[in-house]
Formats: structure tokens, sequence, C-alpha cells
């Protein structure tokens, strides 16, 4: 049996993994919203309504941390953070697409 690792945690099924890095109610809206170039924290944050700035923070530290999203800092103040997808991300850019060809047939 196929076993699969990334930040320690190890996994049968690579759709499992998948789904570990970019499953959840914020993380998938997120990386959708980078799809089309970077963005600041309060960019994100007014697309997603509804998250909290805790929540968000989370979520974008989860996403940095699995190598889906990058971080770049600008030192100058105010402090300027500024995030996008990175070549893994982009990645799966074909993925989530498919997703969204999919549920768009639910519209009304």
């Amino acid at each position: 049996m196929k076993r699969y690792e990334i930040d320690g945690t190890f996994y049968y099924c690579p759709v499992d993994l998948t789904l570990s890095i970019i499953g959840g109610r914020w993380k998938s809206l997120v990386f959708w919203n980078l799809r089309n170039g970077t963005k600041r924290f309060g960019e994100i944050k007014k697309i997603l309504v509804g998250i909290n700035d805790k929540m968000l923070t989370q979520v974008l530290r989860e996403l940095e941390k699995s190598g889906i999203i990058s971080r770049k800092v600008y030192e100058v103040i105010p402090p300027k953070v500024e995030y996008s997808l990175t070549d893994d991300g982009r990645k799966l850019l074909p993925v989530m697409q498919l997703m969204a060809d999919w549920g768009e047939k639910f519209e009304i």
C-alpha cells in the first residue's frame, strides 16, 4: 500500500492528502480567489464575506505552510503583505477549475 506524507502527517490516499490541504470552508475560497493574481490581506477579507481576521490569518498560514501560497512582506510603514499562489498552487488550478465547472450546473 502506498503512503504519502506532508508536514509529518501520513496519508494512504492522495485525494485525502489534497483535500486536507485545500479542503474546508475557507481554504478553497482563499485559494480560488488568488487564481487571478496577488492580493493583500484586506482585499481577500473583502471578497470573503463572513470571515474574521483570526480565521483568515490561520487559513493563510496553513496554505503557506503547505506550500500552496507565498507571502511577501514589504519593509514599509504601514506594513504591506501580499499573498499569491506558488508554482505548486498553480498546479492545482485545473482541479479547482473542474470543480467550478461542475458546480456551475447548479446556477439558478
